[in-house]
């Protein structure tokens, strides 16, 4: 078990050492993103912008234009929320190979409150051109996708956890915009990101035991979707779920639902936060309220498939 935002310091530090050029930005929050780490190893390319994400942004953009490659980090709710327009015009617009990292996504971040759960920032990262947006599953995911994004030259938002999340892609090649096939099936299609995967797993051995056979995608990169795969997943099995730690709108079900729906149309259910705000409370609370834990994920199957 381990959070996808150690796994983000821990290679970060490896990234540095490999790479002279990579420096590392944060908006005063370093303990809770781990970029202390880089900032303990390579303190002269290291950069705390205190509370101004904005500022923290645009100065990533004018790192990335001049030949370097920037790390920035914060919350998700601060860098999608409070930063979007620099992340708009001096990124997305521009083109800037920057890497945001943001960490504590979803609702299981739990006791911070509503008001730090970023449950829209995959919607609003999504939209923006030219931006590739992706959340790994687990540690092993996100270190592969911290040295993809590293060769990947253009702008990445990152998306990654302080939920401690077994490990469950240790074996699985990772590219951008390749989704992966964890576990065939073929009576239903279970598509999940982020934390979500391995609840997901844990859905489709209890549809097993009920004689029903779940197909498991990993969509790692929301954008470019992996479109083929999701096709041939509705082909498949007639029948999708997608389950996500963020808003049913504008997320991986809506992209999900986009990619069904112009090549393939099949039913797709999806599972994450309803048009709602969030609340404050225990992660694992606030998952089962909204009914995205493995148990809530198999009804929800069985339902469909009736």
């Amino acid at each position: 078990m381990k959070s996808t935002r150690d796994a983000y310091g821990e290679t970060l530090v490896k990234i540095g050492k490999e790479n002279r050029n990579v420096v590392v930005l944060d908006a005063d929050l370093s303990e809770s993103t781990r970029t202390k780490l880089f900032a303990r190893e390579f303190p002269d390319r290291f950069f705390n912008f205190g509370v101004a994400e904005q500022n923290m942004i645009g100065t990533a953009a004018g790192f990335a234009l001049s030949g370097k490659i920037p790390f920035a980090s914060t919350f998700a709710i601060f860098a999608s929320g409070r930063a979007w327009d620099q992340l708009r015009v001096s990124v997305s617009y521009s083109n800037a190979p920057v890497n945001v990292v943001a960490s504590h996504g979803g609702v299981s971040v739990g006791e911070d409150g509503y008001t730090h759960h970023a449950i829209e920032d995959i919607a609003l990262m999504r939209v923006l051109p030219n931006m590739t947006v992706m959340v790994p599953a687990d540690a092993v995911e996100t270190e592969k996708m911290l040295w993809s994004a590293l060769e990947w030259k253009k702008p990445v938002y990152i998306r990654t956890g302080r939920q401690k999340v077994p490990i469950i892609c240790d074996s699985c090649d990772f590219e951008i915009g390749k989704a992966n096939v964890l576990r065939d099936g073929g009576d239903v299609a279970i598509i999940a990101t982020g934390n979500m995967v391995a609840e997901a797993m844990k859905a489709a051995d209890m549809l097993k035991e009920k004689g029903i056979s779940a197909l498991i995608l990993n969509i790692h990169t929301i954008k470019p979707i992996d479109s083929d795969a999701i096709i041939k997943a509705a082909r498949n099995t007639g029948c999708i779920i997608t389950v996500e730690d963020h808003s049913i709108v504008g997320g991986l079900g809506s992209a999900v639902a986009e990619a069904t729906a112009e090549n393939y149309p099949v039913h797709v259910t999806r599972i994450g936060v309803p048009d709602v705000f969030s609340e404050s409370g225990p992660g694992d609370s606030l998952l089962e309220k909204f009914g995205m834990t493995a148990g809530s994920i198999a009804q929800k199957c069985m339902e469909v498939r009736r």
